[in-house]
């Protein structure tokens, strides 16, 4: 009967209608279909209609769902859309109430989309080779990399683990008069203080037991071009005095050998650790230390620059939906907010493998709550996962509008296009409710 009533009230050719009697049977026509909007017709209890509504958007939080029933409160039609309902209409379904919802849905979307390009926009905006970022620090930086790779002194890329220290080296490098030239790593903490010496300088045959054939080593591989040391603090000490004399004297011998070997290499080193202390506990040679640290380059964390996360998520959403050959479109609205809560000890390499593995566990067009490590949801407080109790229950629906159009006009420094996109508003429809309130901002 109520199928047959809002069949009816729909505008002609407005939608194609799918009837599901049971919550199993709608949660596969989601699946199989991609609805774009769901008509939720209460039945029994309006907590009932809660648990389902929760359900839906849990499933998919970009569902738009229109709940049905008979006529409430403003008050009770208020809590129904906090739950994430677009629109609460009263049954019998009148024709120009569900147009007008549906109108509402169109604009959403419509937003939605633009909202979306923007983002792409935005995000390959401030990508500086390889590099994601828009945050102050990370603007100075590009500008410095890019002075730093026209002219040919070492640099020293300090950072935490996983900051990207290899992403600048490669920048460095694209970006000056090598890069036609090799790119050679040396990655110092794989390396043990036995083979160090005979990888970087090379050695003669006969130079140690096994030596049955002369080696030339990482340095002369990289003649002409750029030899990256990362994690320099990791040099054996034995080590440490040989790349001294190459760093001083641009010459070196190998294992065996008395004859010098003239290379043209530029150096480029990194390091997590604090250098000047590792010279103080006699780590580290305090003239090395000065030779390498020409011009350095510091990669802030990541939990200093948060504002850079929608960039880098969306950047690894796109680099890993190629890979698995998805379409993953953004995250759930709970997961932003655990993104933004977590303190990323790991860096852009662990915020990297959280949406790597968020995109390849999803099978919808986000990444919700489920597809996050189980590590990232048990540090974050646990208020992030709970509904809060709602603080506007005493208000009327017109009130509770009003209050949060001057909210969202205040967020975006009254800035009217701004705040429409967040409303989901065209700029004619924010006008027309500024008007109706009675709002001059």
């Amino acid at each position: 009967m109520v199928a047959r009533e809002i069949a009816r009230a729909l505008p002609p050719g407005a939608c194609q209608l799918s009837l599901a009697r049971v919550e199993e049977d709608l949660i596969r026509r989601i699946n199989q279909e991609k609805p774009r909007v769901i008509l939720l017709v209460r039945e029994g209890r309006l907590s009932d209609t809660f648990s389902r509504l929760r359900r839906i958007k849990s499933y998919d939080p970009l569902m738009e769902v229109i709940v049905l029933g008979q006529s409430e409160s403003e008050t009770r039609v208020a809590e129904v859309i906090k739950a994430g309902a677009l629109d609460y209409l009263s049954l019998p379904a009148r024709p120009e109430a569900l147009d007008e919802s549906l109108k509402k849905l169109e604009e959403k979307i419509a937003v939605r989309r633009e909202t979306y390009q923007l983002e792409r926009e935005l995000a390959s905006k401030y990508i500086f080779e390889g590099m994601v970022g828009r945050h102050p620090a990370m603007l100075e930086l590009f500008a410095l990399v890019e002075r730093l790779a026209r002219h040919q002194i070492t640099v020293l890329v300090t950072g935490e683990t996983g900051t990207g220290k290899e992403l600048v080296a490669r920048a460095i490098h694209s970006l000056s008069p090598r890069r036609d030239r090799p790119l050679v790593v040396v990655d110092c903490t794989t390396l043990p203080e036995s083979l160090f010496e005979s990888e970087v300088f090379g050695y003669e045959r006969g130079a140690f037991t096994g030596a049955d054939r002369s080696k030339s080593g990482l340095l002369k591989e990289a003649d002409g071009g750029t030899i990256f040391f990362d994690e320099i603090s990791e040099i054996p000490p034995s080590s440490q005095a040989k790349l001294l004399r190459f760093l001083s004297e641009r010459t070196f011998k190998p294992l065996g050998s008395n004859r010098p070997v003239r290379v043209d290499v530029r150096v480029i080193c990194a390091t997590n650790r604090n250098l000047r202390e590792e010279v103080k506990k006699g780590n580290f040679r305090e003239d090395l230390y000065h030779r390498i640290n020409v011009a350095e380059v510091n990669l802030p964390p990541l939990r200093k620059r948060k504002d850079d996360l929608p960039l880098l998520c969306l950047h690894f959403i796109d680099r890993y939906n190629q890979r698995f050959e998805k379409s993953v479109r953004g995250l759930s609205n709970r997961v932003k907010k655990v993104l933004f809560e977590y303190d990323w000890p790991g860096n852009i390499r662990e915020l990297e493998k959280v949406i790597e593995r968020g995109v390849m566990l999803t099978a919808d067009n986000f990444i919700d709550i489920q597809h996050l490590p189980e590590r990232m949801i048990s540090l974050v407080e646990t208020e992030l996962m709970e509904d809060k109790p709602y603080p506007y229950v005493n208000l009327s629906l017109s009130e509770i509008e009003k209050k949060h159009l001057l909210e969202v006009l205040r967020a975006n420094g009254f800035n009217k296009q701004k705040a429409a996109r967040v409303l989901g508003l065209t700029r004619p429809a924010l006008y027309r409710k500024l008007k109706k309130y009675k709002l001059n901002v």
